[in-house]
């Protein structure tokens, strides 16, 4: 498999984005763990800034077997957060839902089951019926649920996707790639609600009656697991879209066509062990507190200066003492002055490298002195003269 790898730093909010170089010993570490196994597609992502850190054949367009359920989790998440649906609800599973072979919760038609615990069937036993019964109380059929994943997908920019079906389950043409599973797989941890799913290794429905165990071995064996999805058919072999966070940094490793189970735990392994190892998130700040900046004519002296917004800088841990700051503040500025108003911009520096500016702004308001405020302080400094 050819090789391959992108590497860029990136920052929030207010930050820009820019390039670091590549260490080609690193990317030959994880590398060598997947060339090993023979993997047919993978990729790590950093979470927060979407940056990847290595990938292989990323955009081959591969079935991803249930691998597809980050989507539909997506989705139906989504509709939670926006109070279109609610846990409590109670979903009336179809003839069809109940119907659906291979990973299962065995749902009966007729069957009612809160979305609580479809979603938690979903997440930890990957339950194709409890999938089929979400997507239909969501849009009413799996193919209109289908036709809102494609175009969820568009949205997500994912180029190689096409989906068939909400489950995974073998269909020609029902495709994604490694690239595409990492941008959705991010856009779901981003829902503090899911990781309440997938962090479950062990559970119960009906009343624990039915026991789940989950299909995400790492949650066991990996320090730091968060997630996300296994999925595993004869045509698509064993995927995985697997997330783990330390030290305040979320990596997403996605494997597609391992040859077993094992290979595919050890592939998303090293390619954690290798982001974790690299690369750290840093939160960047001035060197020292910024000074108030005089303000003309204001109603005030001056106005205190502040960062736009939080600046996350994602660089190798070998340059994290190498992270330095450039202050440029406006001498004075004219009132009015507004909030938010731009006041100067901080540099952040990598070896000497600018790697980000982010706008410094007005803390808050200062009016302008009227005619009768102006005359006022003239008189004052007059009197305090004589």
């Amino acid at each position: 498999m050819k090789q391959g790898r992108r590497l860029a730093a990136a920052v929030l909010a207010a930050c820009l984005t820019a390039a670091v170089p590549a260490l080609a010993a690193q990317a030959d570490t994880a590398g060598s763990a997947v060339n090993a196994a023979q993997a047919k597609s993978v990729l790590l992502m950093e979470r927060e800034t979407g940056t990847v850190l290595y990938e292989e054949n990323a955009d081959q367009p591969l079935e991803p077997a249930s691998v597809t359920k980050i989507m539909t989790l997506l989705l139906v998440t989504e509709a939670l957060d926006s109070g279109r649906i609610t846990l409590g609800d109670l979903v009336t599973v179809s003839e069809y839902a109940a119907s659906m072979g291979g990973s299962q919760v065995y749902l009966e038609a007729g069957e009612q089951m809160t979305v609580d615990d479809l979603l938690k069937a979903v997440a930890v036993a990957s339950g194709n019926d409890a999938a089929v019964a979400l997507a239909e109380y969501l849009a009413g059929s799996e193919e209109a649920f289908v036709e809102e994943m494609n175009q969820r997908a568009e949205q997500l920019g994912m180029e190689n996707t096409q989906f068939l079906n909400c489950t995974g389950l073998p269909e020609e043409g029902h495709v994604t790639s490694a690239r595409d599973i990492a941008l959705m797989s991010r856009e779901l941890m981003g829902h503090d609600l899911i990781r309440g799913y997938t962090t479950i290794w062990m559970d119960t429905l009906r009343d624990g009656e039915f026991q789940l165990a989950n299909t995400n071995k790492l949650l066991r064996s990996y320090s730091g697991a968060t997630g996300l999805k296994t999925g595993f058919t004869d045509s698509a072999l064993y995927c995985i879209s697997a997330t783990a966070q330390r030290d305040g940094m979320e990596l997403i490793a996605v494997v597609m066509g391992a040859p077993t189970a094992e290979a595919r735990s050890d592939i998303a392994s090293a390619l954690l062990d290798y982001g974790f190892a690299n690369y750290a998130l840093v939160q960047v700040k001035p060197g020292q507190a910024l000074p108030p900046v005089p303000v003309l004519l204001g109603q005030t002296a001056t106005v205190q200066p502040m960062l736009e917004g939080e600046c996350v800088l994602l660089v190798e841990k070998s340059k994290q003492n190498l992270i330095t700051t450039q202050v440029t503040l406006a001498q004075d500025v004219e009132a009015p002055v507004e909030t938010g108003q731009k006041l100067g911009e901080m540099a952040v520096l990598v070896d000497g490298v600018t790697q980000a500016t982010v706008p410094i702004v007005a803390a808050q308001p200062v009016e302008r002195l009227t005619w009768a405020g102006i005359f006022g302080d003239l008189v004052r400094q007059l009197f305090l003269a004589s």
